[in-house]
This record gives C-alpha cells, sequence and structure tokens, in this order.
C-alpha cells in the first residue's frame, strides 16, 4: 500500500475524526507506554542497553554491503534463494515470477508491513491469486476491505460489535459481540487456508549475517504456520534489518519483544534459513528472500539522515526510543530541507514568501523598537479579524497567505499592554538603549 501525501492527508483527517479509533489509541498508549517502559528499566544491563544497541545499528549500516553478502551467502549454503529488489516494482514482479512457476493460486500472509510498503496484496490479486491476511487483526481489517490503523494493532479503530457484524455477514456464523467465539470463527477459517495454501509470505524483524538466517516474531503462531506449512515461503526484507553477529541480534532481539508488546520475548519466535532439510518433519520445499531497497540506499547514502535505518520497527519510538534515534534532530532537518529546498533529494522550496517572512521575523525581533512598534501597529488592526462573539475574541480568520494558521485553530488577540509593561512595570523598557 503505497500511500500519496494527498490521501496520507485525507486518511490522517478521518483518523482525528473516528472517537472509537481516538479512544483506542489513548488506552494502548496508556497500556503499551507504562508496559514498555517497565519492561525497558527491568533489563538486566539496565537502561543503557540501548546506546549499546545504537552503536550495534550504526556499525551494522555503516558496513551494509559487506553484511548482506554475506547474509546472502549463508543463505544460498543452505538452499535458498536471494533476491535484491531495488524497488516496490521489482519486489512485486519477483514474487509474482515466482508464483506464476510454481502455478502458485492461494497465498497465506503473515503480518507484514514491508509489503504494506510496496502494496504486495493488490498486486498478487490482479493476477489471480487469492491472498489472505493470517493476523487477526490484518485477518479482521482485510475482510472489510479497509487498511491496518496501527503497526501491532491494525484493527484497532474497530470495536467488539463491529467485528461480531463483520463476521456475521463474512463467515457465516450468528451475531456475536463476546471476544473467545470470534477468534475460534477467525481460527477456523484461517486453518482452512493454511492447510490449502500454495505459498506462504511474511515479512522479516531481523537477520542475523553470521548465521544466515531471517528471524519473525508473533504471538499468534500465524507467521510460522505461513512460513512452514505451504510449500513456497517468501520472506520481504528491507535491506537495513540485518545484525552482523548471534550476539548483536539477541541483544536487538530482546529490545524488540519489549518495544513491541512489553514482552521479555515475543511467543513465537523463529530462525528461518532455507528451505526443508533433509530429516526435517516441516518446512517448505522453496525458500526465498527478497531484500528490498525501495529508497533505502539514498537514505543510507544521507549522513544527516542515516540514522534512521537504526529502526528496529518495534513502535517504541513511540513512548521510549529503544536504540537511541535522535528523531528531534531529523525532524528539524526535514522541516529545514521544506524550508529551504535540497537538490540532492530533488525538494524545492515551498515558498518563497514563507522563508522571506521568517528572515524579516528574525531580524526584527533583535531590533526592540522596531519590533514595539509593528507589535503596536498589529495589536489595532487585528480587530477587523476578531471573532464577534463577546464571550470568544478570538481571531479566527486571518487573511490571504496567513490563512494556514487559522484553518485548524483560532488565534488569541494580541495584548495591548506588553507582559512587562503589565507585570514588571519598574524594569526598564528594552526598547530604551541604556546611557
Amino acid at each position: 500500500m503505497i500511500i500519496r501525501t494527498e490521501q496520507y492527508v485525507h486518511e490522517a483527517a478521518l483518523g482525528i475524526r473516528n472517537p472509537v479509533l481516538q479512544i483506542s489509541l489513548a488506552g494502548l498508549q496508556e497500556r503499551l507506554g507504562k508496559g514498555d517502559l517497565a519492561a525497558y528499566q527491568s533489563l538486566p544491563e539496565g537502561p543503557d542497553l540501548r546506546y549499546v544497541a545504537h552503536d550495534m545499528r550504526m556499525s551494522n549500516i555503516c558496513h551494509l554491503d559487506i553484511f548482506l553478502e554475506t547474509l546472502t551467502d549463508r543463505i544460498q549454503e543452505q538452499g535458498g534463494h536471494v533476491f535484491f529488489a531495488s524497488d516496490a516494482k521489482a519486489a512485486v514482479q519477483y514474487c509474482i515470477d515466482v508464483a506464476a512457476r510454481n502455478d502458485v493460486r492461494r497465498v497465506v500472509k503473515g503480518k507484514s508491513m514491508v509489503s504494506e510498503e510496496i502494496g504486495l496484496n493488490p498486486a498478487l490479486e490482479a493476477e489471480g491469486i487469492e491472498v489472505t491476511e493470517t493476523d487477526l487483526g490484518e485477518y479482521i481489517v482485510q475482510l472489510a476491505n479497509g487498511h491496518p490503523s496501527h503497526i501491532i494493532a491494525p484493527a484497532i479503530h474497530k470495536t467488539r460489535e463491529d467485528v461480531g457484524r463483520l463476521f456475521s455477514e463474512k463467515l457465516g456464523i450468528p451475531f456475536t459481540s463476546d471476544p473467545p467465539p470470534l477468534t475460534r470463527a477467525a481460527r477456523n477459517a484461517l486453518r482452512e487456508k493454511f492447510l490449502n495454501a500454495d505459498m506462504g509470505i511474511s515479512g522479516c524483524n531481523l537477520a542475523c549475517a553470521q548465521t544466515g538466517h531471517i528471524t519473525t516474531l508473533s504471538n499468534e503462531g500465524n507467521i510460522r504456520m505461513a512460513s512452514t506449512l505451504p510449500r513456497i515461503h517468501i520472506a520481504i526484507m528491507g535491506m537495513e534489518r540485518v545484525a552482523a553477529t548471534l550476539d548483536e541480534h539477541q541483544v536487538l532481539l530482546r529490545l524488540l519483544s519489549r518495544g513491541a508488546a512489553a514482552q521479555k520475548m515475543a511467543g513465537y519466535v523463529s530462525y528461518i534459513g532455507g528451505p526443508r532439510q533433509p530429516g526435517h518433519m516441516d518446512g517448505p520445499d522453496a525458500f526465498h528472500l527478497v531484500i528490498l531497497d525501495n529508497g533505502r540506499s539514498r537514505i543510507l547514502a544521507d549522513p544527516e539522515f542515516r540514522e534512521m535505518l537504526c529502526c528496529i520497527r518495534c513502535v517504541w519510538r513511540l513512548n521510549v526510543c529503544p536504540v537511541h534515534i535522535d528523531i528531534p534532530r531529523m525532524l528539524l532537518a526535514l522541516r529545514s530541507k521544506l524550508a529551504d529546498g535540497d537538490p540532492v533529494w530533488n525538494v524545492k522550496r515551498k515558498s518563497r514568501l514563507e522563508k522571506a517572512s521568517f528572515v524579516l521575523w528574525s531580524w526584527l525581533v533583535t531590533h526592540p523598537g522596531l519590533y514595539d512598534m509593528v507589535l503596536g501597529l498589529s495589536a489595532s488592526a487585528q480587530n477587523h479579524w476578531l471573532s464577534s462573539k463577546k464571550e470568544n475574541r478570538m481571531i479566527s480568520k486571518l487573511p490571504g497567505p496567513l490563512s494556514g494558521w487559522t484553518r485548524s485553530r483560532d488565534l488569541r488577540p494580541l495584548a495591548k499592554k506588553r507582559f512587562v509593561q503589565t507585570y514588571c512595570p519598574g524594569k526598564p523598557d528594552e526598547s530604551e538603549s541604556p546611557e
């Protein structure tokens, strides 16, 4: 699912107006925020483990070519196939080609954000392939013809009653809003999908170059079913998800489990490095690892934003960053590029007028006399835009380029007297030069 800016703005506006989603997200934040912090503090090494993890991740991404080559060699030695996809189109086409060569008609998918990134489901369905999401939340969203609303709680915008009505319509069961019967209904429906699937698709939480395996985590067991029962397994991995050694891998794995669900370890952890070997009781006949670039190498090449690739996708960054990524620094850098433009990223200056306005403002605040004069003139002119409501004398609509400030908020009017003049009457006026 590739979301463009306009679509994101529209979806965000709908989400903000959705009371169920807002209440549910607040509850999730309250539970996971506290739980994550407690799990983080209980680490045997202490909270400073995140600094160690940060150094590991930075070292890994700075030597990514070596570790990806090592990972590829190890997986191929174990009978697996590795494909480097330069973009979403190449990744999708590889999956389609594998499906076509093996006469795949039914696919089961474990939870995978990277497959959402490349828009895999609709592409497979366009080829006449049935695709079934097997994570319970993702399955609910798919039945409702919607999209995930949260990285670890994709159906959090749905109530029990919503799910009950949906399952009654789609699965043909009597309506109930009781979670256990609804879960059993989903389990029965998905069991048939697992047993008859030709191909399983999963994401990849982490990979280890030293051992040549990928790791998947879940609390439902669906990813393990999708990666062992079908005869073909395709795993799609962002190119930055590799750790150098098993020791580094276990540190990141522990932080990932705590960050995602406030657990010491996820319920199901699977290490996968190739197809079923002689003597193995289960596993696919063929294993394919798709390593996706899709713009990541451009980030890697930029020293200012390279740190983004340290992220281990655990959603802990919404509460406490698990690998000490300096998000505020990068947000300010992104804002700077939008304001000033950047030829490297093909970003044009958003507004020359806006830039000139802030330059003028920065100059004005360093000249107290002129600053006071402008404030006085503005205070006199603002009456034209003040609300007519006596109980709410706010500025609700500004003219021209300033209208963006009041499109979604009201502004308080400028006071007739400055704060210093009102509350510090004995203090000399800063606009007067000292003798």
